[in-house]
């Protein structure tokens, strides 16, 4: 059985940490499971204007969440809270009103941060939007990578040891969940 993962970058910088993070999971994904990057950069920002007619972005946003078994939350910390281009892909994907995607999809919330609390502002506040989206995330073991600029080598490759082994009991609690 395969399983698909629609993964999802907060950061939309070239050489963005959080999409290295990203990249890592895929890498360390157990077999049988397909991990997408979602690029979420060309979504226009949420207006209900544009609710009557999707912009392709949207349409294309909302059938990457429909193909996914489950997802992957990535987010860096802007002022203790998670970023706002993923604030505005979870808007767009729960819109138009009464046609949420994300709803009982699993999920899993990684925050990411070259500084020392590795992100954990962001995750919390995160996790609390997941509620009401009614998404079914993991709870335990929470993933906060602190330090990330010396995680990785210059081509982006996951070097820290400890990391890949967080990674990788991560990725058996989320096939636990994805399995139920």
């Amino acid at each position: 059985m395969s399983i698909k993962i629609a993964a999802f970058s907060g950061s939309l910088r070239k050489d963005s940490y959080t999409t290295k993070l990203i990249k890592a999971f895929k890498h360390l994904s157990p077999d049988g499971v397909t991990v997408e990057i979602i690029d979420i950069s060309q979504l226009p920002l949420l207006n209900q204007d544009l609710e009557a007619d999707l912009p392709t972005a949207v349409r294309d946003l909302h059938q990457s969440i429909e193909n996914a078994d489950a997802i992957i939350l990535a987010t860096p910390e802007y002022n203790r809270s998670y970023s706002p281009v993923l604030k505005n892909a979870l808007d767009w994907g729960s819109r138009p009103q009464g046609q949420n995607k994300w709803d009982k999809k699993p999920a899993v919330v990684l925050g990411c941060t070259p500084y020392n609390l590795g992100a954990f502002g962001a995750v919390q506040h995160l996790r609390q939007v997941l509620v009401y989206l009614n998404m079914q995330p993991v709870q335990q073991p929470e993933f906060y990578l602190a330090g990330a600029a010396d995680k990785f080598d210059g081509q982006g490759n996951l070097i820290d040891e400890q990391t890949k082994k967080l990674i990788t009991d991560l990725w058996n609690k989320f096939m636990d969940l994805i399995n139920k």
